[in-house]
Order: structure tokens, then sequence, then C-alpha cells
């Protein structure tokens, strides 16, 4: 089977979608028994002894507990927990336009940790250079802090290429025949 483009739903035992899977990995949780399947394509998956119809949309069997590890320290959780806005003159960045700044520069013995690191947009980043906040005359919105919870992403997806088994389960904000459709992941 050409696995190009088929993906499959993965849902909640409270019919929540969860995020979006291969159909490969679905069918490894369905033969260890940790999902079963809700919706079917038409395509077909052929093995040696098995012929199964792609699934579309899949349910976990258990609720499951995330375990609580510490947030991993990356570029992307840091722009999360800053809600994607310049810790110093408070624009909200595109996902694209953000960078980072060490509140106390590397020059100046700052360290790459949560507590120096705080999402900026280019022109603070520039008119702060390699000073502290109070020699350049920027304060610092909200003191930057290691985070205790896993930053939501929000998956969009395009309603255009959105398979017709998945619509009922996903929570459209605004009709159908809009342009992008927000997923909680």
């Amino acid at each position: 089977m050409d696995d190009v483009g088929i993906r499959t739903l993965l849902l909640t035992q409270g019919f929540e979608p969860i995020k979006v899977i291969s159909w490969r990995r679905a069918i490894t949780l369905l033969t260890l028994g940790k999902v079963e399947v809700i919706e079917k394509y038409d395509a077909e998956i052929k093995t040696v002894s098995v012929i199964v119809k792609a699934p579309a949309v899949v349910r976990l069997l258990r609720a499951f507990r995330r375990h609580a590890k510490p947030v991993k320290f990356s570029r992307v959780n840091i722009y999360a927990r800053d809600g994607y806005r310049c810790q110093y003159c408070g624009v909200r960045c595109t996902i694209a336009a953000p960078t980072y700044d060490h509140v106390v520069p590397r020059s100046r013995g700052g360290r790459t940790t949560w507590e120096n690191i705080v999402t900026c947009c280019y022109p603070c980043n520039g008119a702060k250079g390699s000073r502290t906040p109070s020699e350049a005359g920027m304060k610092l919105r909200t003191a930057p802090a290691r985070p205790t919870w896993v930053p939501a992403v929000t998956i969009s997806v395009s309603t255009r290429s959105v398979p017709e088994a998945w619509r009922g389960y996903l929570p459209w904000t605004g009709s159908v025949d809009s342009e992008v459709a927000p997923v909680a992941a």
C-alpha cells in the first residue's frame, strides 16, 4: 500500500481528538489491543495473509495519563511558554518571526536556561544587544521561569485536506467550508 497521505486521527477514550498518526502506527496500536477502529478508508492494506481497510479514525480503549516529565528545554517550548509574544515590547510574533534573547548576555556569564531565555522580536533583540534589560532601558513583561506544564500545542489542519471520515470528530470553529480549523493536540 502507498502510505503517502494516509493519515489516521487518534481519539481519546472520550472521543476527543489527540493527534494525527500514520496508518502504520494505528495498525500497531490495533494489534497491541490499545485502540479500536471507528472509521475506515476504502484503501486496503494487504499482507501475506490478511487484507484490511486502512484505519481513518481510531479511539484509545483506555484512558491514559501523561507522565510528569520535566518540560523539554527547546526554542519552540520557550515561544509557547511566552505565548509567542516579545517579552520586551509585547508584540505577538508569528511562528516564523520570533527569536530568543539571553536576559543576562552570554558575554556576561549568562547561561542558556529557562530562567535566562525569553522570546524576543528582532527589533528588540537588536536594541538590547549585549546589555542587560536595565542597561538598555528595557523592562521584561514577565520573569522567565521553568514551566511546570507542557505548553499546549494546537495543530491547524486545512478543511480542504481533512478526510471526510474525520469530520464528525473534529471541533470546528466556524463553517466546514472555512480555510483552517484547529485541532487540539
